[in-house]
Order: C-alpha cells, then structure tokens, then sequence
C-alpha cells in the first residue's frame, strides 16, 4: 500500500491508455434482450455478478449490452453466462465479433458506436433532448420557444424555464438538434444542444462571468448618463428653476435609448414579427415613446434647445427606466445564478485527476479516461473520480453532499464508493464500477435537472395568462392614453400614463414564479438526500394525509439473517437448510440471500437446482437432487395441497417473535420451516411519530406473516396492518385505501413495491440511489433512512408554498400597479423601478428556501 503513495506522482501528462468510453480490454461482452428499464439492467447486473469467476459487471439497458470482468479472461463463460441470464428472464448471447462494440461508460442514454459522428450533427433519437436557450426574458418568451420548438415536425413536446434558460424537448423519433435550434433562432432566440456528459461547469461559470461584466458595464455608462438627467429634476427643491438644455439632455439620452436600450430592440422585433409580445416589446414601446415625444418637443424648441429654461422634456423618464430595468436584469442574473448553486455544487465534486494504475505503474490521468475495471488509488483527502469497489485499505468516506448525511460512513473492501464523496484519514485502493454518465453522480444531476425542467400543475395557468398578458397590457396602454386624452389632458400627460403602463407591467415575475421557486428547493432537496424527480410530485405531497410503509428493506435493514431451523426430515436441521440453499441458487431475493449465507457459514455445499421457478410474492419451487421442493409462505402450502399442521405450533412460536417463517415441502411434504429475523432500522420508530404529528395516518402493508407484521408495527408504533399480500395486492390495498377518501404516498424500495408505488399519489422509493430506487417513483430518497420521508414531505410541502407566495405577489403586484399606473398616481421612473424590482423579489424570496429546516431534520439534531 506504502507503494501506492510513492509511485503515483503529482501530475503526470494525460494518459493515453483509452478513452473512459470503451470498454475493459479483458472483458467478455454479451448482448441481453428483454431489458426495458434501469431496474432491468441491475437485476442483470446482479445475476451476472452473482455467478462464479466475475469480478464485476457493467450493463447498458439502451444498447442491449454487457460488460463482464472475469477473475480469469481465459475462461470460456459466455455460455454460462448467458444461461444464467436466460433462467433469469433475459435472453443473451456472445456479442458477435463483426459488431462495433458501444461505449458502456458513455451513460445509459447516451451510449453510442464507437467512431460515431459529431454530436452536433446526430439526430437525437427518442427520449429527450436539452437546449441551452439564449434571450429569453420573460414568460412570454417562453411561450414563443416553446411554440416554436412544438412545431418542429418529431417533437412530441417541449418544456421552457425561464430561471435556467434551459429548454427539453420530448422527441417522438429522430430529430436534428440543428433543426430544432434553427426553429428557436426563428422564433427570436438562440439556442444551443447540449451533449449529455459534456456539462463544463468551468467554461459555463467564465460565460456567466464574462457575460455579467459586460452588462455591469453597460449598466455603469447608462447609469453615469441618466445620473445627470435625474438630477435636474432634484434642483426644484434647492429653489432653482433650471433644465438641461434639450440639446444636452439629448445627446445624453440617446447613447442610453440606443446603445444601453438596443437589446430590448433586437429582443422585441422577432417577437413582434411572429405577432407575440415580450417584456422587451413593453420595454421599447414604453421608453420609445417618452424618448419620442421629448424628441419632437426638442424640435419644436427652436432656438431653445441650448436654454437652460427650454421646454420640459421627458428624457429623464426614457433613461432612467432604460437604467433601471438593465439594473434589474443584473440583479436577477446574479440571483439566477445562485438558483442553480446546487446542480453546479454537484457537477463539481467530480475530480479532474485520477490516481490510476496502468502496466504495474501508478500515474495521474485525467479523469475522464478513466475505464471500467481499472485499479485507482485514493488518497486521504481526496474526492473519489469514478463510482468504484474498494479493494485494499480501510478509512472513511464524506458522502453528505450526495447523500445528506452528515456523519463519515466506514470504508473496507467489498465496501462501494461514489463518485464525489471525500476519502478520509486512510489509503484506499479499488477498482472502478461506472464511469461518466454512468455513475450516480451523474445520474442524481440528470434527475435533478429534470425536475427543475419540470412543470407543476399549478403553471399551466400561468402558462394561459402569459400568453395574453403583453397584447392585454398594451391594450391597457392604449386605453390609457386615449382615456386622459378624452379627459382633457395634455398629450405629453397621456404619453406619460400610457408610458408608465407599459413598463410597470411585468410578465417577469410571472415567468420566474415557478421555476425558480423548483430550481432552488430541489436544489435544497438533492441537498438533503431526497430526489423529487417531478414537480408534479409537489402538488401531492400537499394534501396527503396517509402513508404506507412497506416492511421488508424500508423500515427494517432488509438484510435478514437466518435465526432458527425446525426439520421434519431425517436429515435433521443442516440437510433441510443444505437443500433450501441449493433450490435458492437462482434467487435475488433477500431472504434467499440469507439461506445461502447460513449455509455458507455452517460448511454446507451447495448442489445446483435441476429446475428452479420464482413464485411472485409466495416463495419458488425447484427440484434439487431428483426431489422437488416447495418453500414459501402459508400460502403457496395451500394453494399445493401441503399439510403443515404438524408445523404449526412451531410457526406460531416463531411468528410470535416477530420472524419470517419460510415453510418448505419435499416431494409434497411437509419438511420443516426457516425463521429469518430482519431488526428495524435506527430511526424508524421516530419516522412513525414524526409523520403521525404532521396529522398523517401511517399504515404497514407487507407480504410477510400477520403476526411477524405486528410485532414490526408494535416496535414502529404503526396502529394499522396490513399483511400477507402479494406484490400484485399492493396497487389493490393501496386502491382501497383511496376509494375511503384518502390522499396516500407509498414508501417502498421501488422493486417489488412498483406496482403501488406507482398507483400511489406520491410514490416514495426508499434506498441508497440505487438505479431502481432512482427511477421508480416521483421522490428517491438517497439515502435508507425513514426519518427522510417526513422531511421529504416537509421539503415539497415548503417547495409548493413558496411558489404560491410568488405566484401571489407576480399576480398581485401586476394586478395593482397597472391600475394605478393607469390612473396617473406611478410616473415612468417610479415604474420603471417597481418592475425591476418585482422579479428580485421573487427571485429572492425562492432562495429563501436555502434557509430551509425541516422538523424533522431539527428533531433527529435534537437527539444527537
């Protein structure tokens, strides 16, 4: 181990041993049929790592492919292999030699032949695609994208928001992302596809930088030029009646009308060529005309326009509101930025070097190169660059950032680690799982960024009301103008209301309501452990008022042991466990994990299965060594005719302690029982009592026995259970529950708990980010913790309110002051000023969510 830190030097030139996307050089690649999803290429996974002789396994469900390492290269396997997965329900075989092999660490969505064009010119298949837009402003903005993007002929939908300037596109089959940027260029904007891994967080950073100096300089100019026109309105108040000659007031104001101002210019006039509006188009028209009507006022003056006593010009207003808004987009930009802190906290834990070994020699390669199987060394302090096993060493592992919790977790071989989590005090040395796109980093900021590019119920009217909001507010402006003037009052005076109107309004803060408000608080949430995939997730965590645990794996640890043997058989207690480990040979099933363990331990050799069937929700049935065996619940004795009643006051012992009781049958026969114990996790009980002081019912639903149901229940303090059902059953209890009135979230671990969690109004999937749990329910907790549900509640419960309390004030504030615009009491500057402000203040009452302490989070500190 000492070797590893005086080998591996402190910067050593880029490696070019391949690139991260090609595959091991030793590695047996397979082609799998039938998998679908995430959840199918980790139950692969896992049987093929299962198997004797792998090391490891890397599996792409888009592709159809598997990368397996073998202890030894030299093995001929792939049939093997590929039977398993076959008994498994996956159909595979040697991936041919003619084929071009895809990348595997390119991510599951993105992987690709290798040699494939450039990105650019790639026609994005199905699925989704993300652009960076450029332009937008306000709601109505979006609108237009949004349109535009939906008329490209292959899109099925389109999604804008405002706050990240970021569009995704839902692709119906094979577009060009060069079409779909050509379509937003035609609706006024620029957009730009990005390549899914490619995020630079670096290069994104300098451009924001770059890009706000910029505008701060134009801001610095317009103000320096406005300062003087706003300052001659201040001199009444000293006693003197003095102007700016109009001449002066001109040549300071047009430099800010039309240099400073040209951007609203060149935003409205794509806009209003395709008949929309904009707030740049309010912008300009408003500002347009207090600079117009100044201008033929100026002319009118004559001889005047070099008086110090002239005509009273209205430049001021121009400038100043030109100012002011520019003085808004600055800020909103600023506080944009720091609505996307999270997702960019999180591209950035992943190191840029590697400590790598390569031919028996320790070097420093960049991360990116870094391929499945390689051995890697990190060091105390340093961040983990790929999702990796450890092989050698112990220490401890910083995973807060990704997980939420704030205590080292324990690291020694066989133990996983993840890309971006913080090597404590010791030496580790292990061999890389997934890479890219492929690790959970990377799958925890794709789905983080998805929720943020998600819309919540609640936007569609917003959606409707932006997309009239700018013709109403100029036909507002209009009646205005045409009002004083049937009143009486001077032209000059009917501009100005007409003005004030114009730029008072502010479809701003409509369109940065929601979005930002999501930005920030799944933000906050990922923050935290909990991943709310769906916006939508938002709305009905807001009126729930029941939810349903499952037992197995999500209030206990889900690694049950074998506690207790009871045998019929002559062989006694070790042949009958010998014979249920050898059957459960082709099982992923917890309990079955803990058989074969037991069997391990006590020396039992186990024989391979003759036949072997998994009885959904009831047990299996195999035949090991010419006899046929059953072993399962009560149930599947029943439904096979087994008399059990010779085992019955042993069950009841058993099932009174709160085990599992797994029964099994020989040749048709009662043989003997298996109890397993599974403990409560640490914090369950709490979890119970939190949700139940929130004014939540909490219920068990679980397929084990009804009395090892209750003894959970009772340590938990859960009043109602539900027990002995099978995963099918589950969507029906959880029906029934909603036919008695009741709003339920389900938490399970997003396996055999799918069908409910998906029937469920919010479907919470506890487990440690694993694929399933990442991607079978609306909310993902990172971490298997109960007390999360609570504060995953908490956090989309806070997340709905404070877009509400934007919504409120963007709908109130327009709802005020364009009457009172209208009715003379707001000049243009003072307008100008309240618009600038309102989307600040929505923008910063969403990042109050960063302040954000849940009940639950100040409990559980209590305690500690």
């Amino acid at each position: 181990m000492d070797s590893v830190t005086q080998t591996a030097p402190a910067s050593t030139p880029a490696s070019s041993s391949g690139p991260s996307a090609s595959a091991p050089r030793d590695a047996l690649l397979l082609r799998v049929e039938g998998m679908h999803c995430g959840g199918c290429a980790g139950k692969v996974r896992r049987t093929l790592e299962a198997q004797p002789g792998v090391q490891g396994a890397e599996v792409d469900h888009v592709t159809g492919r598997a990368a397996v390492r073998l202890q030894d290269p030299t093995e001929p396997a792939a049939s093997r292999l590929a039977d398993a997965l076959g008994q498994a329900g996956y159909p595979a075989a040697p991936w041919a030699q003619a084929e071009e092999p895809v990348a595997v660490d390119a991510g599951a969505s993105e992987a690709a032949p290798a040699g494939r064009p450039d990105e650019k010119s790639r026609p994005a298949g199905g699925g989704h695609l993300d652009l960076a837009i450029e332009g937008m402003t306000c709601a109505s903005c979006v609108a237009s994208v949004e349109q535009a993007l939906r008329a490209v002929p292959g899109v099925a939908g389109a999604s804008v928001n405002l706050a990240n300037r970021r569009a995704r596109v839902t692709l119906e089959r094979p577009v060009e992302a060069a079409a779909l940027e050509r379509a937003v260029a035609g609706a006024g904007y620029r957009a730009r596809a990005l390549e899914a891994g490619a995020r630079d967080t670096a290069a994104e950073s300098t451009a924001e930088r770059r890009r706000l100096r910029r505008d701060l300089l134009t801001l610095g100019v317009a103000g320096a030029l406005t300062l003087p026109l706003v300052a001659q309105m201040l001199l009444p108040l000293f006693g003197i009646q003095a102007m700016l000659p109009a001449l002066v007031q001109l040549a300071l104001a047009a430099p800010v009308q039309f240099w400073a101002g040209a951007r609203f210019y060149r935003a409205a006039w794509p806009a209003l060529k395709r008949g929309r509006g904009n707030m740049d188009l309010l912008v300009a028209l408003g500002t347009s005309a207090a600079f117009g009507l100044s201008l033929v006022l100026t002319l009118d003056a004559g001889a005047a326009m070099l008086s110090w006593h002239g005509p009273h010009l209205y430049y001021e207003a121009a400038a100043a509101v030109v100012t002011l808004v520019l003085l808004g987009r600055v800020l909103e930009e600023r506080a944009r930025q720091r609505t996307s802190a999270a997702v960019r906290a999180l591209l950035a834990l992943k190191p840029e070097v590697a400590h790598v070994e390569r031919d028996g020699a320790w070097l420093d390669v960049p991360a990116a190169e870094l391929a499945f199987g390689d051995r890697i060394a990190v060091r105390p302090g340093e961040r983990v660059p790929a999702d990796c096993m450890v092989r050698e060493g112990e220490s401890q592992a910083d995973e807060s950032l990704l997980t939420g919790e704030s205590l080292p977790v324990d690291k020694a071989p066989g133990d996983a680690l993840v890309t971006g989590s913080i090597n404590g005090s010791g030496l580790l040395v292990a061999e890389v799982t997934a890479t890219g796109e492929a690790t959970r980093l990377a799958r925890i900021v794709r789905l983080v960024e998805g929720a943020q590019a998600s819309k919540p119920p609640v936007q569609k009217l917003v959606d409707r009301i932006s997309a009239i909001f700018v013709p109403a507010v100029v036909a507002v402006a209009l009646a205005t103008f045409a009002g004083w003037l049937l009143a009486g009052a001077s032209l000059s005076t009917a501009v100005l209301y007409a003005v004030a109107v114009l730029v008072i309004a502010c479809p701003c803060a409509l369109g940065l309501a929601t979005p930002a408000a999501i930005m920030v608080g799944m933000g906050v949430a990922a923050r935290r452990g909990v991943l709310i995939k769906d916006s939508a997730a938002l709305e009905a965590a807001r009126h729930l008022d029941t939810v349903v645990f499952d037992k197995t794996g999500t209030l206990t640890l889900g690694r049950p042991s074998l506690v207790e043997t009871v045998s019929l058989e002559s062989g006694g207690e070790s042949e009958l466990l010998r014979r249920v480990a050898s059957a459960q040979q082709g099982s992923e099933h917890p309990l079955a994990a803990a058989i074969r363990d037991a069997a391990a331990e006590a020396g039992l050799a186990a024989a391979q299965p003759a036949r072997f069937q998994a009885l959904a929700g009831r047990g299996i049935e195999a035949e090991v060594e010419g006899r046929p065996l059953l072993a399962g619940t009560r149930r599947l004795m029943a439904e096979r005719g087994v008399a059990v009643d010779s085992l019955e006051e042993a069950a009841g012992r058993l099932e009174r302690r709160g085990l599992t009781v797994v029964w099994v049958a020989l040749d048709g026969a009662a043989a003997g029982l298996l109890a397993l114990g599974d403990a409560l996790r640490d914090g369950a009980a709490d979890a119970v009592t939190a949700l139940q002081t929130r004014g939540l019912e909490v219920v068990l639903l679980t397929g084990d026995n009804r009395r090892a149901a209750d003894a959970v229940a009772t340590d938990a303090g859960i009043p109602r259970v539900v027990a002995e059902v099978l995963p099918e059953e589950k969507a029906e209890e959880i029906a029934r529950l909603q036919a008695e009135g009741r709003r339920v979230a389900m938490v399970g671990d997003g396996v055999n708990d799918a069908p409910a969690l998906a029937r469920a109004e919010l479907g919470i999937a506890m487990g440690e980010g694993s694929d399933v749990a990442l991607e079978t329910a609306p909310v993902a907790l990172m971490r298997a913790e109960p007390r999360l549900v609570a504060e995953a509640v908490d956090l989309a419960r806070a997340i709905h309110r404070k877009i509400g309390e934007n919504l409120f004030w963007a709908f109130f504030y327009n709802a005020v002051a364009i009457p009172f615009a209208a009715l003379g009491y707001l000049s243009p500057i003072v307008a100008g000023a309240a618009m600038a402000l309102s989307s600040v203040f929505v923008l910063g009452n969403a990042l109050l969510l960063n302040r954000y302490r849940s009940k639950a989070v100040k409990t559980a500190g209590e305690r500690a």
